[in-house]
């Protein structure tokens, strides 16, 4: 039996010295040395709490490691219709990167290198960045929230903008075995979940934030997912990509030991995403590749994109508060 320590310590008070104690009792300096790459979310150029890694927690992240470690590294990937560029500056992750004495990479320009193993299912002889694949740790650094096309977004699935090309959503009709490719590649070391601010509802950028006022840490990347599911009263099992790495990747069984907060006293059930028209027609052509080449690979992207934000408006304003209402408990905390 493995066992892994995994910290838990609300930041309601001070952020920095919740997350000196989160480290420590996950034993960070056992797992990070080196050269360090951290990995945020910034799945927008806008800074949106609940979904862009809050930028106060790489701050004193980055402050805490810089004299500890050889380098920092603060890295993301463009995402399909915005520049990582953009996202460091307007998110103001690159000022305060920079501040605390690290630096950043737009992963999209970074030099590629080829990596393989004979392990993985789909990424064979595959491109990474050479700044990412020369790391000598990663440091995974999540948002705990919700996801409209997974239910559950967290440590696991943050990886997947490690991939430099854009348009590596034309990976979705394989995701589940992509992400645990990752997982092989990638090995990350150490896991840093931001739920200062979470996210329910339609995530992973459109949902409600949520002030949770927690930061998690492990070196376990997917003990680290089947503890924020059950805080956010989710089945991690329900969760595709989770269930498959669990079958195709753990080799033995695990025990986690909860240092910091007792897990009943921070859990919270999530309200799930609101699966639309647009979520539902999605999911259905993430299914097929040549589907997801010809909806996100042509122009007939355009046409589909303004379709569907015409039927949101629409369906936000006759159906969305009626949903809510029906699905929402106005008695749990908000």
């Amino acid at each position: 039996m493995k066992r892994v320590k995994i910290g838990v310590f609300r930041t309601d008070n001070d952020l920095e010295s919740a997350l000196k104690e989160a480290l420590k009792a996950a034993d960070w300096e056992r797992h990070v040395q080196g050269k360090v790459f951290i990995k945020p979310n910034l799945c927008s150029k806008l800074y949106i709490p609940g979904a862009v890694t809050n930028p106060k927690v790489l701050l004193h992240l980055v402050s805490l490691l810089r004299d500890r470690v050889e380098e920092v590294i603060v890295g993301e990937s463009n995402g399909y219709n915005y520049c990582c560029d953009d996202a460091l500056k307007i998110t103001g992750v690159e000022k305060v990167v920079n501040k605390a004495g690290g630096k950043t990479v737009n992963l999209s320009k970074d030099e590629t290198v080829k990596v393989q193993n004979s392990k993985t299912f789909i990424l064979r002889n595959f491109s990474l960045p050479k700044t990412l694949v020369e790391a000598d740790s990663l440091v995974d650094v999540p948002v705990m929230k919700t996801h409209e096309f997974t239910n559950y977004s967290g440590a696991i699935k943050n990886l997947f903008g490690c991939i430099p090309d854009d348009r590596r959503i034309f990976l979705h009709p394989n995701f589940d075995m992509v992400l645990r490719d990752l997982l092989v590649l990638l090995e990350p070391k150490f896991v840093v979940m931001d739920a200062t601010v979470a996210m329910e509802g339609n995530g992973p950028n459109r949902g409600i934030a949520i002030p949770m006022n927690l930061v998690l840490t492990s070196s376990d990347i997917l003990a680290m997912d089947k503890l924020c599911c059950e805080i956010m009263g989710m089945d991690w099992a329900d969760i595709s990509h989770l269930r498959f790495i669990d079958q195709h990747h753990r080799r033995e069984e695990t025990e986690a030991q909860i240092i910091g907060e007792k897990i009943e006293d921070v859990k919270r059930p999530f309200l799930v995403p609101y699966a639309d028209l647009a979520v539902r027609a999605q999911r259905w052509v993430y299914k097929s590749y040549f589907l997801t080449r010809l909806c996100f690979g042509t122009p007939f992207l355009n046409m589909l994109q303004g379709c569907l934000n015409v039927y949101r408006k629409v369906d936000e304003e006759i159906k969305g508060k009626d949903w809510i209402d029906k699905h929402w408990d106005n008695s749990l905390p908000r």
